[in-house]
């Protein structure tokens, strides 16, 4: 995003590796709507080992990684495709190779509107712009400040400041967003998202600050080393005994993922949610991409079958020309709008 030439670093694989599975007659799965299904796949190695990709074999007639170098017709066809190409989004911006991955690709799916993309890359390029994706955010809310890149993603895009007063604003370097700091007792709620599924941890954040301006320096932190599980920070470390927030309740976090996925679009995401210490209230901080989640390959295959589910249902109910797209998974506008979201 500085306009740095970088080499091309996609961490996608470059050979098709393709696997097949029939359900054995009497299965369990032998009338599931997922047993003839073909599904691709679009994701970098350490993705799929956490996945656990080969366990969908047993669900699926026919799985597929896709080699975006290749024509993706030779590769299909497919009924789902599940995808994190944040890498190509974000590389498109100034490489012309990852440009023309992208439009192949975005070509194919345009051309196959029956098949169901998680998510669709309109949505993703949203949530990979802080300066889109704030925007969305402040929508669902009706002086110390935080300083985070606009690129939200990548290394880079975990390093931010805390800004105690308008004489620091020069200590950072734009392109970038400034977001209101709240005090909320060194807890994060991270909220993963998958279809209907919702899944809540908590992990260490920063401490509480003194409201208003103050002559403090600007502090510079990794948000990913400060919120990891294990992290032992003075930045998380709470210079007064506060007391413990209660977590918030599961119909607010319900209500929030609701709103979030009608806003957003999208099945498969992250949000990080922090309690407001003296409002009780909730605050959505960031929104994250295709996040590693508890239990994911359980609920990827729920949601994905849901999504078979309403394509079958109605199909039959308005005969056999009705395009086969959930009702509320279209994308509206650009040139994906023909392809299937959610």
């Amino acid at each position: 995003m500085n306009g740095e030439e970088r080499s091309l670093d996609l961490d996608l694989p470059l050979s098709v590796s393709v696997c097949c599975c029939h359900s054995a007659a009497g299965g369990p799965h032998t009338h599931s709507p997922m047993s003839g299904r073909r599904v691709g796949f679009c994701l970098s190695d350490k993705k799929r080992r956490r996945m656990n990709l080969d366990a969908f074999a047993e669900f699926f007639c026919f799985l597929c990684q896709i080699d975006l170098t290749q024509p993706l017709v030779t590769q299909g066809p497919f009924d789902v495709i599940v995808h994190k190409l944040s890498d190509v989004i974000v590389e498109a911006e100034h490489d012309s190779q990852s440009q023309q991955l992208l439009a192949n690709f975005q070509s194919y799916v345009s051309a196959h509107p029956s098949t169901v993309l998680l998510d669709p890359l309109p949505a993703m390029t949203q949530l990979l712009d802080r300066f889109a994706s704030y925007r969305i955010m402040s929508k669902l809310h009706n002086s110390l400040r935080v300083c985070k890149t606009r690129v939200a993603h990548g290394s880079l895009s975990h390093e931010m400041s805390l800004i105690f007063s308008a004489g620091s604003l020069a200590d950072i370097h734009p392109p970038c967003v400034l977001q209101s700091f709240v005090n909320h007792g060194a807890v994060l709620h991270k909220v993963f998202v998958v279809g209907d599924r919702h899944f809540c941890v908590e992990r260490p954040s920063l401490k509480n600050f003194p409201s208003g301006p103050c002559d403090r320096k600007t502090i510079f932190f990794n948000s990913h080393q400060v919120s990891k599980p294990e992290s032992s920070s003075d930045l998380t470390a709470l210079d007064e005994q506060v007391p413990c927030l209660p977590p918030p309740s599961s119909e607010a976090v319900a209500a929030l993922v609701r709103e979030l996925r009608t806003q957003l679009g999208m099945a498969l995401f992250g949000v990080d949610v922090i309690i407001n210490l003296h409002t009780h209230t909730l605050t959505v901080i960031d929104i994250n991409i295709f996040p590693g989640v508890p239990q994911f390959f359980s609920s990827l295959l729920s949601h994905i079958e849901s999504v078979f589910d309403k394509q079958q249902n109605k199909q039959t109910s308005t005969g056999p020309q009705a395009t086969s797209f959930p009702e509320s998974a279209q994308t509206k506008g650009g040139p994906s709008a023909a392809t299937t979201g959610l």
